[in-house]
């Protein structure tokens, strides 16, 4: 198996090595994993493409490459010109440091890499490792994603569903906030939302007298509806989520053509 894996948080970002131990070990003795990723931290950046801008790719090692570029810039580069005469099997991103579950994923340029590599034809699955008090002191703050990560995408790639329509589904894991030891199972779970939450801006200051604004986040331990994605994490559970790049609301369809 040949697998390209990225990530947003950056060509040194330690998740993305605990990624490179999985694909390898998914890959086998006779595949090959290949890195396409960014040269900075590209977090926050969701499906952001830099078609206004030429970006420069760099070499580092064999099969191993870093991007001035969104992570879905690198899904292009791996796809177009890195492995231009042999595409992967599988396209990978992660694994995130802190959690894509709930409305987080709408803003993740982990879930960016994974849609367009949705978008181009190849399967593709995002992970990220939910941070919380039971973790975050951790001396590896990945240890639920170590040890359960590979378990579960060799699952997911036997029991997944894979398709091919025009917006063919990609996936979203997240690992719970917990312990290696402390992990439940996995649950298949809609994405959530926390009410009364999200992003907002404090203004700043500078000496010379210049205004800035820093966006601002908000705690990840508030709790979401029963069996979404943010709350089988918080109890204890690696949540799957089947996801497509389709924005239409379906279910207004219908109402909507008394407007016809």
């Amino acid at each position: 198996m040949r697998i390209l894996i990225t990530n947003d948080d950056g060509i040194n970002a330690p998740g993305l090595a605990v990624l490179h131990d999985m694909a390898t070990e998914l890959a086998g003795p006779s595949g090959e994993v290949w890195t396409v990723a960014p040269a900075f931290e590209q977090s926050g950046v969701g499906h952001c493409i830099s078609y206004t801008r030429p970006t420069m790719i760099s070499q580092i090692s064999e099969r191993n490459f870093m991007i001035e570029g969104s992570p879905a810039d690198c899904v292009l580069a791996g796809l177009h010109d890195v492995m231009v005469d042999k595409r992967p099997d599988l396209v990978l991103s992660g694994v995130n440091r802190g959690n894509n579950s709930a409305e987080n994923a709408l803003y993740s340029g982990t879930l960016g890499a994974a849609m367009e590599a949705a978008l181009q034809g190849v399967p593709a699955i995002a992970l990220s490792q939910y941070y919380g008090p039971a973790n975050k002191d951790l001396d590896d703050k990945f240890e639920a994603s170590r040890h359960h990560g590979l378990n579960t995408l060799r699952r997911m790639l036997d029991k997944g569903v894979w398709t091919k329509d025009d917006y063919g589904i990609f996936y979203n894991i997240n690992f719970p906030p917990v312990p290696g030891a402390e992990v439940k199972g996995i649950k298949v779970a809609h994405q959530g939302f926390r009410r009364d939450m999200g992003f907002g801006v404090k203004p700043t200051t500078a000496p010379s007298g210049r205004k800035f604004l820093w966006i601002t986040g908000a705690p990840q331990q508030q709790a979401t509806s029963p069996g979404s994605d943010a709350d089988v994490n918080l109890n204890g559970y690696i949540s799957v989520t089947p996801m497509r790049a389709d924005l239409t609301a379906y279910d207004a369809l219908e109402a909507l053509k008394a407007i016809e």
